[in-house]
């Protein structure tokens, strides 16, 4: 069975489903999502996650939020659009996806409410869906296309370092960086990944572990503090990773843990290949030190998957969900408009303004 069969956001007879990825390898169950308060929480809790999957959820959550709206007066639906928008995007802050897919919504609402006088409430719902609809199109073609560009960086029988889940459960088919991985896979690239579990949420382990094997594809799980030794063995050739935003100067931040993966592969000679979205790359962030980095509990380190604590009572913890990779140890960004290399800051802008 192919992997990107199961899409982490479905909306089908009128029902948002969302693949809840917090029980996953053990169990694939979807829930749904009736009001802005499900999707948040879904979001927020990492049933939904993944910067381009968050923003289809934002995308179809935005309508799910607003389709009840019985009234007919437009400027008050418009003031309710804007109130669930910004709840939505107080879930997660670091994504920059999210800000973006509801920023699209509003954005697409306004023009439509200025061009015609007779645009009704029910009109502006069926946009708001329709948009929403296009967000989750354009994303399954976006990682097609990087999947693409991907693998033209890449030779059959290389052994690919991948941390956290940049697959197709993080967004709307395909994935990111694993988009190449797949693609490879149905042309007998044979392929040899080695995925971090990246702690504390192990995303690698129970994510990116779960859709390779799913798939076929020859993948070995890690400890993160075992990325250093398969590099000296000579065992990777590559290390593929995901975006949740990037900066205008290159910087970019990912899943906590990828730093040190891509300063590790500086060591060592490796490429270090970030996979981007053109909507992840935020013009408006200078630099990686203006990207907010979202702090969770502590609880998940010592605590969420073990029948005790792993930790003594009372301990103090720090736990930052993102860390920052600075542009010099990036090799390439790859996205579904092309491959750009540096200097990032000139040519990140030139692909934006393309």
């Amino acid at each position: 069975m192919k992997v990107f069969d199961i899409a982490p956001v479905k909306f089908t007879d009128e029902k948002m489903m969302i693949l809840d990825q917090t029980r996953l390898p053990g169990e694939e169950i979807y829930i749904e999502a009736n009001t802005k308060e499900d999707v948040w929480e879904a979001i927020y809790h990492l049933k939904v996650r993944g910067a381009p999957a968050i923003g289809v959820a934002a995308g179809y959550g935005l309508y799910v939020s607003v389709r009840d709206y019985g009234g007919n007066n437009l400027d008050d639906f418009r003031k309710l659009v804007k109130e669930n928008s910004e709840y939505l995007n107080s879930s997660r802050p670091t994504a920059v996806n999210l800000s973006w897919a509801l920023r699209r919504m509003e954005r697409v609402l306004d023009q439509a409410m200025k061009a015609s006088g007779s645009f009704t409430v029910e009109d502006a719902k069926g946009l708001l869906f329709a948009e929403a609809e296009k967000i989750r199109i354009e994303d399954e073609e976006s990682c097609r296309a990087m999947g693409e560009y991907g693998l033209s960086l890449l030779k059959p029988g290389m052994g690919i370092l991948t941390h956290c889940n940049a697959g197709t459960i993080a967004t709307a088919k395909y994935g990111t960086c694993l988009a190449p991985i797949y693609l490879g896979q149905e042309r007998g690239y044979n392929f040899k990944v080695f995925a971090d579990e990246t702690r504390p949420l192990l995303q690698g382990a129970r994510l990116t572990g779960w859709e390779l094997q799913k798939s076929g594809v020859d993948v070995t799980l890690i400890c993160d503090n075992m990325a250093s030794i398969v590099m000296r063995n000579g065992w990777i050739d590559a290390v593929a990773v995901g975006c949740d935003r990037m900066a205008a100067n290159g910087d970019g931040a990912n899943k906590i843990g990828t730093s040190a993966v891509a300063i590790l592969a500086k060591e060592y000679g490796i490429p270090f290949y970030m996979f981007v979205p053109a909507s992840t790359i935020d013009l408006d962030t200078r630099t990686g030190d203006d990207i907010p980095i979202e702090l969770r509990k502590g609880e998940e380190i010592y605590q969420m998957w073990y029948k005790k604590n792993m930790a003594p009572e009372g301990i103090k913890t720090y736990n930052p969900a993102f860390d920052v990779t600075d542009h010099k140890y990036i090799t390439a960004v790859i996205t579904e408009r092309g491959i750009v290399r540096p200097p990032y800051d000139v040519n990140l802008r030139k692909l934006k303004n393309e």
